[in-house]
C-alpha cells in the first residue's frame, strides 16, 4: 500500500467534493435535492466508475459503487457515509467516510483481487434533517423503516414540496431499483468524532460500542398578531413571550438531566418577523440526545407538563414529533477485528460512546454494523472550521481496509 498516494488521492478528493456547494466562508452547503446534492453525487458516481467500482443510483438518489463477489449468493458487505451537510457545515462530515471506503475498497481489489462477497461503497442521499423535518432518508429507506408513510406534507422552510423536490430530481418515479434491500450482510462507516475526546486523549481511533437515541420535534406557539405601539401588555397574546418562557423550561430542564444528556433549540422561525408587530407565531426545533431510552421517556414526560402549564387562552401550542431514533448498540464481533487491528499497529485507540446520530445507528437496527471515528481537531464539526489532520485520515482508512478485508476475503 502506498500511503502517500493514497492520502494525496483522498485529501484531493475531499477538496474537490468541498467545492460543490461552497459557501463564502468555506463552509460547505448541500442539502437534499438541491442542485449542489446532485452534483456531488453524480460526482461520487463518476469517481467510482473511474476505479472500477460498478457504479448505480437507487430509486431515491443513494449511489453506489460495487464490486462484485465470487459468491455471488452471499448477502453484501456495506460500507460508506453519506454526502449532505447541514448548513454552513464542514468538508469531512460524512464525505470522508464515503471517499474513504472508495479508497479503501479500490485499493482492496488492487491488492487482493474480487473478493469472496460482494462489496457495496454507498453514498446515502441525505443523514442530516437540514432541509426537511425527516432524516436518515437514504439508510431509512434501505432498511425499511420509512415504509408505509406518507410525505405528501413535508416540505421545507420555503415551502416546498418533499416530493416535488425528489421528482424534479429524477427520483422517487421508479427509474432506478428499489431502495429497500434485504440482501445486506453487515454495514462499516467511518466517520469524524465531530467531539474532542480523541483529540484530548490523544488517541487516534475510537471503536464506537453504541450510538446514543435521538428525538425531533417542531413546537409550535399561536397567538395574535398585533401593533406593537397600541397593544398594552396585559391585552397581548405574544407568542414570542410564551415560546421564549418555553425554551427556557426546555434547556433549563436539559442541564439537571444527566451528563450525558443534551438538548438544542436549534431553529425558530417567528411570524410576522416584523420589529413593530407583536409575533403571532413562532416555530422552532428542539433535538434531545441520550443512550437510554428511559431518559428520553423522562424529559418528553417534561415536555408535555411545560406544554399543559404555557397553553391557555392567550396562545396556543401544539407539538409534533418527526424522528425518534433509538439508541443502538454496535456489534460486539465487528468491534473486535477493529480493535485487533489497534492493537497489533500499536494504534492509540478507545472504545467510546458516540453522542452524535449516523446512519450506523439505522444500519445497526437491521444488520451487524461497525462504526470507526477519527479525531476531530478542537472538536469542531457542522462548521467550516471543520478539520482531521490527514495522517489521522489515513489511520481511519487503513483500519476500515483492514476490516472490511476481514469480512469480505475472508
Amino acid at each position: 500500500m502506498n500511503t502517500g498516494q493514497t492520502t494525496l488521492s483522498l485529501k484531493t478528493m475531499i477538496e474537490d467534493l468541498a467545492k460543490i456547494g461552497q459557501t463564502d466562508d468555506g463552509g460547505v452547503t448541500r442539502l437534499l435535492y438541491t442542485s449542489e446534492w446532485f452534483q456531488a453525487q453524480q460526482t461520487i458516481k463518476d469517481w467510482f466508475d473511474e476505479q472500477g467500482l460498478t457504479p448505480f443510483f437507487d430509486d431515491i438518489g443513494n449511489v453506489y459503487g460495487r464490486v462484485e463477489g465470487t459468491n455471488k449468493e452471499e448477502p453484501v458487505v456495506l460500507t460508506g457515509s453519506h454526502i449532505d451537510t447541514v448548513v454552513n457545515g464542514g468538508k469531512y462530515d460524512g464525505a470522508y467516510g464515503v471517499l474513504a471506503s472508495l479508497v479503501a475498497v479500490s485499493e482492496l481489489v488492487k491488492e487482493h483481487g474480487q473478493p469472496k462477497r460482494t462489496i457495496d461503497v454507498i453514498a446515502f442521499c441525505e443523514e442530516e434533517g437540514s432541509r426537511f423535518p425527516l432524516n436518515f432518508w437514504g439508510s431509512g429507506k434501505l432498511t425499511g423503516i420509512h415504509e408505509g408513510k406518507d410525505y405528501h406534507s413535508v416540505r421545507d422552510i420555503h415551502g416546498k414540496s418533499f416530493i416535488d423536490a425528489m421528482h424534479e430530481k429524477g427520483f422517487g418515479l421508479g427509474h432506478f431499483q428499489d431502495p429497500l434491500r434485504n440482501d445486506v450482510a453487515c454495514f462499516v462507516e467511518l466517520h469524524i468524532e465531530q467531539g474532542a475526546i480523541l483529540e484530548d486523549a490523544g488517541e487516534t481511533l475510537g471503536i464506537v460500542k453504541s450510538i446514543v437515541g435521538q428525538r425531533r420535534f417542531i413546537f409550535t406557539v399561536t397567538g395574535e398578531s398585533n401593533h406593537a405601539g397600541t397593544t398594552p401588555m396585559n391585552k397581548r397574546k405574544d407568542a414570542m413571550s410564551v415560546a421564549s418562557q418555553l425554551v427556557h423550561k426546555l434547556i433549563q430542564t436539559g442541564h439537571e438531566m444527566d451528563d450525558h444528556f443534551v438538548a438544542t433549540v436549534g431553529q425558530m422561525t417567528v411570524t410576522p418577523n416584523t420589529p413593530n408587530v407583536i409575533p403571532g407565531k413562532v416555530d422552532f426545533t428542539l433535538d434531545i440526545r441520550h443512550h437510554r431510552s428511559t431518559t428520553l421517556d423522562t424529559y418528553h414526560e417534561h415536555i408535555n407538563t411545560f406544554v399543559k402549564e404555557l397553553a391557555g387562552s392567550d396562545v396556543g401550542i401544539s407539538v409534533q414529533q418527526y424522528s425518534d431514533v433509538v439508541p443502538v448498540d454496535m456489534e460486539e464481533s465487528l468491534q473486535a477485528i477493529a480493535h485487533d487491528y489497534a492493537k497489533q499497529q500499536q494504534l492509540s485507540y478507545r472504545y467510546m460512546y458516540s453522542g452524535a446520530g449516523h446512519d450506523a445507528q439505522i444500519l445497526g437496527a437491521a444488520v451487524p454494523t461497525c462504526l470507526l471515528f477519527v479525531p476531530s481537531v478542537k472538536g469542531i464539526s457542522h462548521s467550516p472550521y471543520e478539520f482531521t489532520n490527514h495522517s489521522d485520515l489515513q489511520v481511519g482508512v487503513s483500519a476500515l481496509k483492514h476490516v472490511i478485508y476481514q469480512l469480505a476475503y475472508k
